[in-house]
This record gives structure tokens, C-alpha cells and sequence, in this order.
């Protein structure tokens, strides 16, 4: 088993859970109706524009959880000619969510630091497999 890449999918997999918990309970939990998806006004936005953002967040936990399970099959059983390819890419994707998130929120939101971390364990399992 790769352990970095391990860690790295609990990491992603443990964001996505923080993420998603944390954004209901401080943001979307005052914008509701009794309803699942928030619709309240909050002014300079629409319900429309509150529904799009609550979707687009979750959908941004669903990705993480998407290469948590890739990095997790990875782990446990590498497929040599994939490897590389997949490898890079997640690098990537962390390593450019973690620079948004840190420049967009001026260092403020600390999801920078674990999709940082996320794409710091990848490249160095990359380096060693």
C-alpha cells in the first residue's frame, strides 16, 4: 500500500466532510425556508444566486470525494500505466485549488492549507513510486 497516497485521500475525503458540514451550519442554515435547498434572499443576492451557490459547494465536496476514492484505489492497488497521468493531475487540481483559495480569501479560509497539504503528499508518493 502507498501510504502517502492513503493519507492523502483521508485528507480530501475529511475537507470535503468539514467542508460541507461547516458551510450548512455557518452559511446555508440562515438562508432556509424549512427546505433542503436554501432559497432566502440575502441581499445584494437572489434566491436564485443562493441556490446556485449552495449547489456549486457541494459539488466542490463531491470532486474532493471523487479523487479521495481514486487516490484511496491507488493506494491499494496502483495501476503503473495510469499512475503518472493521474498523479500529475491531482497535483495539479490541489495544488491550484490551494493557490484560489489562498489568493481569493487573501489566506483567511483555511481550506488552503489542506488542499495544499493534499497535493504536498501526492507529488512527494509521485516521487517515490
Amino acid at each position: 500500500m502507498q501510504t502517502y497516497l492513503a493519507v492523502a485521500a483521508g485528507v480530501a475525503f475529511l475537507t470535503g466532510v468539514a467542508h460541507s458540514v461547516l458551510g450548512e451550519m455557518l452559511i446555508f442554515r440562515q438562508l432556509r425556508r424549512g427546505t433542503l435547498v436554501p432559497g432566502q434572499d440575502a441581499p445584494p443576492l437572489r434566491s436564485r444566486n443562493i441556490r446556485i451557490i449552495w449547489a456549486t459547494w457541494h459539488v466542490a465536496t463531491l470532486f474532493g470525494w471523487a479523487f479521495a476514492g481514486v487516490l484511496l484505489q491507488l493506494a491499494l492497488s496502483p495501476q503503473a500505466s495510469l499512475v503518472s497521468l493521474f498523479l500529475s493531475a491531482t497535483v495539479a487540481a490541489y495544488a491550484g485549488g490551494s493557490l484560489l483559495v489562498l489568493v481569493g480569501t487573501r489566506g483567511r479560509h483555511p481550506g488552503w492549507i489542506a488542499l495544499a497539504a493534499v497535493a504536498a503528499l501526492v507529488w512527494t508518493a509521485a516521487g517515490t513510486a
